[in-house]
């Protein structure tokens, strides 16, 4: 479901089970990774990926959002257990959680975390156990936008973002833009709004913060599903990213590392703060950094403060989950599971996410990843 200028990232450190009996992560628009054969039951030499004697394959499937940083982990990880086949499908959070509740996929990415009634489904694959929500990375939800070389460093606040999304701003010279950016040249053009088309994450987080923020503005409930009138829709994150690139007067949202990528620029959000906040790795952990756990037993959900104030924090942002079972797991391919998803969650490979605009998950919610990773059975 449904913001840059510093691109750097504090790396610190930063979960999945297998249900079915060949595991396997699907990656679209990615290269079909596949290990050949190996030592993997050891260190490998040339880092601290731990293979533990994982082998076979392995699938996932869902959040677009944390594509990147897979096939960051993926790459790596292959190159240290080569015994052990990894693909991971981008598609949606909510493509990704049905795909594990029917038992198709061993893990979920999902941007948001599992409902009530999708943990109920989840005891149907977990025999023993349910489904469970494990923070792997954080990151800013950028705002990204296409007025070409004329406008730069834009800045809205929540109810802008809101009245342009909801179709209640339509051009981008209307005064409210015009008075949070008194020194830009603001042209006479049409807002050409972009939102996700299936079900995302990314959308209900976005959902989150402007109910959070903006709430006159928008009066919708965060679910993954677009509910706002009007604007044009996209697939994926990759997909909405390339339109806001290619349409002019487009603005849209999407993970920050596509921002970055494809030299989007993005807006900073006024929010009440001294100054407005930039959308970069380095911002959106300083709002990270005030999540509590609201996850009960295993579950680590996290609630994250959209409405913060705090100096140089960035509040729309978006923590990706790995959707595993708890208990209840097959034995050919928990090792694999355990092997790789304690590689994502180790400080190695969190530092290996610096360069693509990811924020950490915080040390001590992250060491809490690790102790339930280990613990998977």
């Amino acid at each position: 479901m449904k913001l840059q200028r510093k691109n750097g990232l504090r790396a610190t450190a930063l979960g999945a089970l297998a249900v079915s009996g060949a595991l396997v992560l699907t990656a679209c628009g990615s290269d079909n990774n596949s290990g050949g054969t190996g030592n993997d039951t050891k260190t490998n030499a040339a880092s601290n990926i731990k293979c533990d004697g994982a082998k076979g394959q392995l699938l996932a499937s869902g959040s677009s959002a944390q594509k990147n940083a897979m096939d960051v982990w993926v790459k790596n990880y292959l190159a240290a257990c080569k015994e052990t086949q990894v693909n991971y499908k981008a598609s949606s959070s909510g493509e990704g959680i049905v795909a594990f509740n029917q038992g198709r996929v061993g893990f979920a990415g999902s941007d948001s975390a599992l409902k009530p009634e999708e943990v109920e489904a989840s005891k149907k694959i977990c025999k023993s156990g349910q489904g469970i929500n494990l923070p792997m990375v954080g990151g800013p939800i950028a705002i990204g936008y296409n007025l070409g070389p004329d406008v730069k460093d834009l800045v809205l606040d929540a109810p802008t973002i809101a009245k342009i999304f909801n179709d209640k701003i339509k051009s981008w010279d209307d005064p409210a833009i015009a008075k949070l950016n008194p020194n830009a040249k603001l042209p006479k053009k049409a807002i050409q709004a972009f939102h996700r088309s299936g079900e995302s994450g990314t959308t209900q987080n976005f959902g989150k913060y402007l109910g959070k923020t903006a709430k006159t503005e928008w009066p919708y409930e965060a679910e993954k599903k677009w509910p706002a009138p009007g604007g044009q829709s996209a697939g994926g994150s990759s997909d909405l990213a390339a339109q806001v690139k290619q349409v002019d007067g487009a603005i849209g949202y999407f993970e920050l590392s596509y921002a970055t990528s494809q030299s989007i620029p993005t807006v900073a959000i006024n929010t009440g703060a001294s100054a407005p906040v930039a959308a970069n790795s380095e911002n959106a952990s300083k709002a990270i950094a005030a999540a509590k756990i609201k996850g009960t037993g295993k579950d680590l959900a996290l609630d994250l403060d959209y409405a913060t104030k705090a100096e140089g924090a960035y509040p729309l942002l978006l923590v990706t989950y790995e959707i595993v079972c708890d208990t209840g797991n097959k034995a050919e391919t928990l090792g694999a599971v355990k092997s790789f998803l304690g590689y994502t969650a180790s400080d190695e490979g969190q530092k290996a996410l610096a360069a693509i605009g990811y924020a950490p998950i915080p040390a001590e919610i992250n060491a809490k990843v690790r102790e339930t990773v280990n613990g998977l059975n």
